[in-house]
């Protein structure tokens, strides 16, 4: 029997209650109420402690149930037992229920699987700084591997909501700005997590990352034209070139439509313009918001008939909506069961795709479990190197001198869990268990320094916490910095959930100064006339404008995850040459939010027009290296293009340095004429080019007219004739390389086929060329 013929005779055999129960999820490992001593409560989740139910699993999943939630990323649980204690759930569930049919058991796995003893790889803002794809593709095929082993089938990641506004507390959890890059390394990770047979899901779909003062799950007010050529174009090359097989909804509501109850969003964009298959989950608690947040539903059932409507097959991260109040909606005629079949079909494909309909499927507990294998640390320690960016050395102290005298200061210098985002386990879920380790080796920058300049003498003084406003330890770091040859200063965040750090999920900032006393450590530092080497390590870019040429050099590093700390040390003493580049801006100052590289002229500098400069410290694309690199000879294959045309642009690049290093050559182009306002400047296309001292290489983009569209008066996606204007360098800033090219021919109305990506060839001197 053929797949879709075992989906439609069960579906045949299924009872209302039946098809209801796979569309809903079980969330074993839930709380309710009060985790502390104190009586706090510890969400990992929004609204946890209101929302999550304390069910009986034999009586809720008495009819079956579609997902299992999050038995590993829920509590500390070992691997191994874990996995035996998945594996006797779902035979349960195949043992006891009238169907037989296991679950889809999901978990999240942001920076890595989130389960205890599993690795932390960088943030996915540091993936972005890499402009790595290939390596990224790569960790999550790791990571993938790791969840499939303990019997997972879902992940709940990538994101890929476009940075808007820095201050946002979820920015550590996104790729940045560009929807071009964030599309790239997004569509990478999800085909590693789909090679590893873990389905990938998209989210937050969409428009979250734009809320009103960056709050979280604030109202959003943006255009179409903005959804459309911001928001959207990184979901679309997620399905379409990356072939994701889920999506989840967003929590926002844009202009007044939420997106959990969206059809035009949910069905309409996603399944009839993209062609997309898989199903769509909720986020969690979202189908109830539509009733206690949106107040576009009277009751439960009506969000859950609401949301079945407009596209969400799956509520999670339990059933709220999708169970009684479901099933009452279609009995009295108020939902058509059409509904509920066309979900449910959804879901049964997924599970025959995952194996779950096979007549011999097994769980089979595995052996020994290791998730963090040498094989992921290595991953972790190279994407942590690319990520690191060099933003300003204009006295030359770095690399560090061997046997310097350095002091360490800074509420980052001695804490790995500095180096890790929200969805990390450690920062998590392992607060709610303070008694125990974090259950994988990280050291932090001061324990790496430590080992990687053994002949250096390292002091270390905190200064002040990461958040509250103590100042009692500024005297002695200071003293430690007037003692020393030169001053580390480490400062940044600690991520969390819900107001419990400085970045995170829940954790929005008023505007973008270093959290609580930092900046003022940093000013009484500087004071002491050592040369200090700002590090910032953190989740979202701060206002480093008053710090350029004071701090004797400057580093970002954005969740570098459990190598970090090697990785900074290496960078730091020279045994790592920096390459990482910005994926967001560094604002000049803490206000004049929001702030993206994607403005029109209005939206940059206008001396005349306002006072205010929003020219920020550092720009999109900007890193420095311990080598060089010179751009030469562009050229172009056409002065003029068809609408429905290619061009090739070419240049060569040298490293004209003393040391082999990397360099991320960018392809920039400008609209200086259109229909409608229309950036300064967009990023087309990049590659990361390794070079040796003296080498060159000729880097060649293939440029489609399909990537110069936009959405034009009529909201028709177009490309329009006339002037592109081009540029390639090595950040948004610095582009040496200019040119131009005519797009001839009428307006061209681009579908949902076009051309998404931009295909660089890189060929060495007296080498074969690779892609």
């Amino acid at each position: 029997m053929s797949s879709n013929d075992r989906i439609e005779a069960l579906l045949g055999e299924m009872t209302l209650e039946e098809k209801i129960a796979q569309l809903g999820s079980v969330w074993p490992g839930a709380s309710h109420g009060t985790d502390d001593e104190d009586g706090a409560v510890e969400n990992v989740a929004p609204m946890q402690d209101i929302f999550a139910q304390q069910v009986d699993f034999e009586t809720a999943t008495r009819h079956g149930i579609g997902h299992l939630t999050r038995p590993f990323g829920s509590k500390p649980v070992d691997p191994a037992e874990g996995a035996a204690a998945l594996a006797e759930l779902q035979r349960g569930l195949v043992e006891k229920t009238r169907l037989g049919i296991p679950a889809i058991v999901h978990e999240e796995c942001l920076t890595g699987f989130t389960a205890y003893r599993a690795s932390v790889f960088p943030a996915p803002l540091a993936w972005a700084a890499t402009f790595d794809p290939a390596l990224v593709e790569q960790m999550a095929h790791a990571i993938g591997s790791g969840m499939r082993q303990v019997g997972v089938h879902q992940g709940l990641s990538p994101v890929l909501d476009v940075v808007r506004d820095y201050r946002w507390g979820r920015v550590e959890e996104t790729l940045g700005e560009d929807p071009y890059v964030v599309g790239m390394m997004a569509s990478a990770y999800v085909r590693g997590l789909e090679s590893a047979g873990i389905v990938a899901t998209l989210k937050h779909f969409a428009g979250y990352s734009a809320s009103r003062a960056a709050r979280n799950h604030a109202p959003v007010s943006m255009g179409r034209r903005e959804l459309h050529d911001v928001i959207l174009p990184p979901f679309e090359m997620a399905v379409r070139e990356g072939g994701a097989r889920s999506v989840m909804n967003s929590y926002n509501d844009n202009d007044g439509v939420p997106a959990g109850a969206d059809e035009s969003l949910l069905t309409g964009i996603l399944r009839d313009d993209w062609g997309f298959e898989g199903t769509v989950v909720s986020d969690y608690w979202s189908i109830a918001f539509l009733a206690s947040m949106h107040r576009v539903a009277a009751s439960n059932g009506e969000a859950g008939a609401l949301a079945l409507r407009a596209g969400i097959d799956v509520e999670l991260p339990d059933a709220l909506c999708y169970r009684e109040d479901l099933l009452d909606q279609v009995r009295s005629g108020a939902l058509e069961e059409k509904y509920v079949d066309r979900a449910v079909r959804r879901v049964l494909r997924q599970k025959a795709e995952l194996g779950l309909l096979d007549d011999d499927w097994a769980p089979v507990p595995p052996g020994p479990v290791d998730l963090d294998p040498p094989g992921n640390r290595d991953i972790a320690r190279r994407l942590a190197e690319r990520a690191i960016v060099l933003l300003d050395n204009p006295q030359g102290v770095l690399p560090l001198a061997a046997n310097a005298s350095i002091a360490v200061v800074g509420p980052c210098a001695d804490d790995p869990q500095a180096f890790f985002g929200c969805y990390s386990f450690p920062n998590h879920v392992l607060p709610r268990h303070p008694d125990l380790p974090l259950g994988i080796e990280a050291l932090s920058l001061l324990d790496a320094l430590h080992a990687e300049l053994p002949g250096a003498t390292i002091t270390s003084s905190p200064g002040c916490p990461i958040k509250d406003d103590d100042r009692s330890g500024f005297t002695a770091a200071t003293d430690a910095a007037r003692a020393a040859d030169l001053c580390v200063a480490v400062v940044g965040d600690r991520s969390g959930l819900f107001g419990r750090g400085t970045s995170g999920e829940g954790c929005d900032t008023e505007d973008l100064s270093l959290p609580g006393v930092q900046h003022e450590l940093v000013e009484e530092l500087l004071a002491t006339g050592t040369p200090v080497v700002l590090l910032v390590v953190s989740g979202r870019p701060y206002a480093l404008g008053r710090y350029v040429n004071r701090a004797a050099a400057i580093v970002q590093a954005f969740f570098p995850g459990e190598e970090g700390g090697p990785a900074l040390a290496g960078v730091l003493s020279g045994r790592v040459v920096p390459s990482g580049k910005l994926p967001v801006q560094i604002p000049a100052l803490p206000g004049g939010q929001p702030g993206t590289y994607l403005h029109p002229p209005l939206g940059g500098n206008t001396q005349g027009v306002s006072n205010l400069d929003p020219t920020p410290a550092y720009p999109f694309g900007h890193g420095l290296s311990y080598t060089t690199f010179a751009y030469a000879d562009l050229a172009l294959s056409a002065d003029t293009v068809p609408a429905d045309g290619e061009v090739t642009i070419s240049c060569e690049v040298t490293n004209t340095g003393g040391r082999g290093g990397e360099e991320v050559v960018q392809l920039y182009f400008d609209d200086p004429v259109a229909q409608v306002t229309r950036p300064v400047q967009q990023l087309a296309g990049f590659a990361r080019v390794a070079l040796e001292p003296g080498q060159r290489a000729r880097v060649t983009f293939r440029l489609h007219t399909d990537r110069l569209a936009f959405t034009g008066v009529d909201l028709r996606r177009i490309v329009e004739p006339g002037r592109v204007d081009i540029a390639v360098g090595g950040s948004s800033s610095d582009t040496p390389l200019r040119g131009s090219f005519t797009v001839t021919g009428g307006i061209r109305t681009v579908d949902a086929n076009r051309v998404l990506t931009t295909p660089v060839e890189v060929v060495h001197q007296a080498e074969a060329a690779e892609s």
